[in-house]
């Protein structure tokens, strides 16, 4: 197999690293020879059960061998039964299915443009944060608060307000000098942007200036979501409701999902013909949903989440003690992070080759997302692999 990112029949989208794997199993991947990898990364925060679960497994080939897809034409048990579970757990009212995180912060842009619209508002705008991270269709494209995302593709789309993130201040100001904002879109934690956790009280103070201000307040937990963070949610951390939330990485363990649930008034805005997925939600992807809900449950993962974080912080913590070149180390739950002083982009390769899985993000951010169902002694040995590579690399 060719792993040197050459294929001439693959646009050249992605840089590549020159591995490639045909098995995987809990916390652990396999290469096409044999060697095995500790993955503390998960496929982007995605394979939270780690690799072919069981129970995930066995929901897929249930549901494979009755029923794949049918279409959004007609009505789909799986898909409202998984419905009814999201709201319950989110406190939202009502679910919209996509593929994908990106599809799913297009349909609260969407959204938040249809509901300023139906209020009168003809350039209706959205406040979003420096350093965000939304997908890369046009409107999340534009909505993401990087240069490098945008570069190549401008004209980019109007309606959008750009904020530092954390910055209370500033969004007040916003609010004081423009009417024709309708809502904030703003990640409880900057994933791609470095795991950037804001200042306490910082979704509360949002949540205050959207309803003095009749925004709405619209969640990206695309990467938060689904236990990562030691809540099914980060903004469960706090006591505020959104008005939307986004979710998609982990909610089927590899499967493509995404969703938008809304609440309120929100929750009525989008009617039919006003957005769709031809694949959304189908009865495969919502199967491995449901049994992604079943093992969070019933393995009691969430609250894992938050021990295992908690052991690697400290772990790590303890293990760099005393290297000048550590900026920071933080991180929530499974969402962790470590700042060097300079461009670590080489680690990844170099943790490739001690068979260890991890990112590096902004080009000094070191990014781990390994799995919930990670055991002590693997977490243990992730912390171990990392503290050596990074002070080899001294």
């Amino acid at each position: 197999m060719n792993t040197d990112n050459t294929n001439e029949n693959l646009m050249q989208t992605y840089g590549r690293l020159p591995v490639a794997f045909n098995r995987g199993e809990g916390s652990y991947l396999y290469d096409t020879q044999g060697r095995k990898y500790l993955d503390a990364l998960t496929g982007l925060a995605v394979c939270g059960l780690g690799h072919a679960h069981p129970k995930v497994t066995a929901a897929v080939q249930k549901q494979a061998a009755t029923l794949v897809h049918t279409s959004n034409l007609y009505i789909v048990p799986e898909q409202e039964r998984l419905a009814t579970r999201l709201c319950k757990i989110s406190q939202m009212d009502r679910v919209f299915f996509g593929n994908s995180g990106a599809e799913a912060n297009e349909a609260a842009i969407k959204l938040a443009r249809l509901h300023g619209n139906q209020r009168g508002i003809k350039n209706s705008l959205i406040v979003v944060m420096e350093g965000s991270f939304h997908g890369r269709t046009m409107a999340t494209l534009t909505a993401t608060g990087n240069r490098k995302v945008h570069a190549g593709f401008e004209p980019l789309l109007s309606g959008f307000v750009r904020t530092p993130f954390g910055d209370v201040a500033a969004l007040e100001a916003i609010a004081d000098n423009n009417t024709d904002v309708v809502a904030v879109l703003v990640e409880p934690i900057l994933g791609e942007g470095g795991i950037v956790i804001p200042p306490d009280g910082y979704l509360e103070n949002i949540r205050k200036i959207c309803d003095d201000n009749n925004w709405l307040l619209m969640l990206d937990e695309v990467q938060t979501g689904n236990g990562r963070t030691g809540e099914f949610f980060a903004y469960m951390h706090t006591n505020i409701l959104p008005d939307v939330v986004t979710t998609a990485k982990g909610l089927a363990n590899g499967f493509p999902i995404g969703a938008c649930l809304a609440r309120g008034e929100a929750a009525n805005v989008l009617q039919p013909g006003n957005h769709g997925s031809t694949f959304g939600g189908n009865p495969l992807v919502c199967a491995a949903a449901h049994a992604v809900l079943d093992v969070l449950e019933e393995d009691d993962l969430i609250a894992r989440a938050d021990i295992l974080g908690k052991r690697l912080l400290q772990g790590i913590t303890a293990g760099l003690e005393g290297d000048n070149r550590i900026r920071d180390i933080r991180g929530m739950g499974l969402m962790l992070a470590i700042d060097m002083d300079s461009d670590c982009t080489e680690l990844v390769r170099q943790a490739l080759d001690k068979q260890l899985l991890i990112n590096v993000t902004q080009e000094k951010t070191i990014r781990l997302l390994p799995p919930l169902t990670l055991s002590d002694s693997e977490a243990d040995q992730l912390v171990d692999s990392l503290v050596k590579l990074i002070s080899a690399s001294a």
